[in-house]
């Protein structure tokens, strides 16, 4: 996450958070997963948030849609329900319900959230080890295109930076 040392000029600054505010609660959320598997959790938090400086869809503005994975509203609210019940997000907005789960010790739990509830067995042992085969099965769990030039970019640092 190049630029996630600071949020001077963030457009949303309540929002945004560096790599030192986050580092606890992404350490405690990925604490049961392989380096492979940490190393694509933090490239998708990492293009998903734009580095950590939005807890909210801002681009087309998708009401509900969000955390540090950028979630679609209804992944976010079984996420909330996980965390909450079913009775705490009952007639709430989708927004509503964002709003209970971006508190960064939710937020960061996010991303790992998805991959163990979403993401079949074969995919968390293809992630397992790392490899670029492993990132195409995450992407296609994730429903995204795994060679998109911007996901591959935040991939490709994340396999560096963890040695892969």
């Amino acid at each position: 996450m190049p630029t996630s040392g600071s949020c001077d000029g963030a457009a949303f600054p309540t929002e945004c958070r560096t790599a030192s505010q986050a580092s606890g609660y992404l350490i405690k959320s990925l604490a049961n997963l392989t380096v492979g598997e940490i190393a694509a959790m933090l490239a998708l938090i990492g293009l998903e948030s734009d580095d950590m400086k939005f807890k909210h869809n801002v681009t087309p503005g998708t009401p509900g849609q969000g955390t540090s994975n950028m979630m679609s509203p209804s992944f976010v609210n079984e996420y909330a329900i996980s965390i909450f019940g079913a009775s705490a997000v009952a007639g709430k907005s989708p927004d509503e319900v964002l709003a209970l789960v971006t508190p960064d010790g939710y937020n960061f739990g996010s991303a790992p959230w998805f991959y163990q509830t979403k993401c079949s067995a074969s995919v968390h042992d293809a992630l397992k080890s790392g490899n670029d085969a492993g990132w195409a099965a995450y992407m296609g769990c994730i429903g995204v295109d795994p060679n998109d030039a911007h996901r591959l970019a935040y991939w490709s640092r994340a396999k560096t930076a963890f040695g892969l």
